[in-house]
């Protein structure tokens, strides 16, 4: 048979076409399939290395990380190159041993901008192709960019005025204080510090056992000092200055137990030496040994105008921790009935606003003053404006007037069966978070 007749048959022939068709088709459908392999083979190369980006801008302005370290000990915004460091360490930390690209770009940028520590990571890359390439496409660029921000703890300076008047010295709860009456002729439930007795209620109470208000108060002072200093991300982040209402009746005022430090370890050891003013017997300074006019506006002398919660400009708060009636010389001032110019009164919420209308924080922790119906001194001068139907009550006069001396959301008040200490830390940490958004 002759070629052209053989060329002739081929041509007419129809059993073959599906199969030419197959053929033609099958390119287009390898090539998709292969853009597909290549494609998810990228996809999941961009994961892995969005996550590693991830990664870094997030642990580079982690609390313990070298960037956050560095930016507490910094005193203007700018760029923190430990940060770099860090942030390119972790990336390539995550990176190690993984391969089928080509890094074509990475920066790492960490920086203190207005209290916050702020980390921006980018990578460029390319992923080479496998059957891509037959159409053109020898390689796939990714890119990608993560970024993260912390907000830096504040520095803040704590003054804490603590109450060691004589009414303090009452049994911390209703058990202490039923011991005391039934131990004492005169039914006093008081463990008053007089010097001059060495049968004073203040030792008969150390005998018994019976633990009064300023023992709770000592004890949860040293608390408060221990979960500062855990509390703490940088040294120095937290000072602390402790003061009371005098040693003695005869020099009642504000007093400093201990000076404004950042040695928290010092402060937990003076905050175990508080103790009750002493008195030298019955009527020492006509009993006027609560001042808070005096105290209050000392200590707002004391304490520096407020910052922004910076090393160099920190924020301020005080902590203080009362059962809220003064006893003092007020003739002038006082809002109740003077005996003789003595002033026994709930305190007075204009004290406290000198203090807030500076912008510093002021934490009250009220200690509630217990009904002492016993007590014929009590009865006359501090039932009047403390009783409610059943007792102390959260609407009496003592309980609204120290509320309204505290920054709103600062107030505590603890009773007879709470915990100072736990009051007290919770107070703290509040502070603390409250510092942090303000920062």
């Amino acid at each position: 048979m002759r070629f052209l007749d053989l060329l002739a048959r081929f041509r007419h022939a129809k059993s073959g076409n599906v199969a030419t068709i197959f053929a033609v088709a099958l390119v287009p459908l390898i090539a998709f399939i292969g853009c597909a392999i290549d494609y998810s083979r990228t996809v999941e190369i961009r994961g892995k290395m969005q996550a590693a980006i991830d990664a870094a801008s997030v642990g580079s302005v982690a609390r313990s990380s070298p960037g956050f370290i560095a930016a507490g000990a910094m005193t203007t915004d700018g760029a923190i190159p430990a940060g770099v460091t860090d942030a390119t360490n972790i990336f390539n930390g995550n990176m190690s041993g993984r391969n089928g690209y080509t890094l074509t770009g990475f920066s790492a940028d960490v920086q203190k901008i207005a209290g916050k520590v702020v980390s921006t990571v980018q990578y460029s890359a390319t992923v080479p192709t496998t059957f891509t390439s037959i159409i053109g496409w020898s390689r796939l660029a990714i890119s990608g960019t993560s970024t993260s921000a912390a907000s830096m703890p504040a520095y803040i300076d704590f003054y804490l005025l603590l109450d060691n008047s004589p009414s303090m010295g009452v049994g911390a709860t209703p058990a202490d204080v039923a011991k005391m009456v039934a131990n004492t002729s005169d039914q006093c439930a008081f463990a008053c510090h007089d010097k001059l007795n060495s049968n004073s209620y203040y030792n008969l109470a150390k005998t018994l056992g019976v633990t009064t208000r300023i023992d709770v108060l000592r004890t949860a002072t040293e608390d408060l000092m221990r979960t500062a200093k855990q509390t703490a991300t940088y040294n120095s982040q937290f000072r602390m200055a402790i003061y009371d209402f005098g040693a003695s009746a005869q020099t009642a005022g504000l007093r400093a137990l201990f000076a404004l430090s950042a040695n928290l370890d010092n402060a937990k050891t003076e905050a175990g030496k508080i103790d009750l003013m002493s008195v030298n017997g019955q009527n020492d300074n006509n009993d006027q040994d609560t001042p808070y006019t005096t105290a209050l506006a000392a200590l707002n002398s004391v304490i520096t105008n407020p910052g922004a919660g910076t090393a160099a400009a920190p924020q301020k708060y005080v902590f203080f921790v009362s059962d809220g009636v003064a006893d003092e010389y007020n003739p002038g001032g006082c809002k109740k009935p003077t005996n003789g110019g003595r002033c026994q009164s709930p305190i007075n919420p204009a004290l406290c606003k000198t203090l807030t209308d500076r912008g510093i924080k002021v934490a009250v922790l009220y200690t509630t003053y217990l009904a002492l119906p016993t007590n014929g001194w009590y009865n006359a001068w501090i039932d009047p404006f403390n009783a409610g139907p059943y007792g102390p009550s959260p609407n009496s006069e003592i309980a609204i007037n120290m509320k309204s001396c505290a920054s709103p959301g600062f107030y505590f008040e603890v009773s007879p069966t709470q915990g100072i200490a736990q009051a007290m830390s919770a107070l703290f940490e509040k502070a603390v978070a409250d510092a942090r958004i303000r920062s």
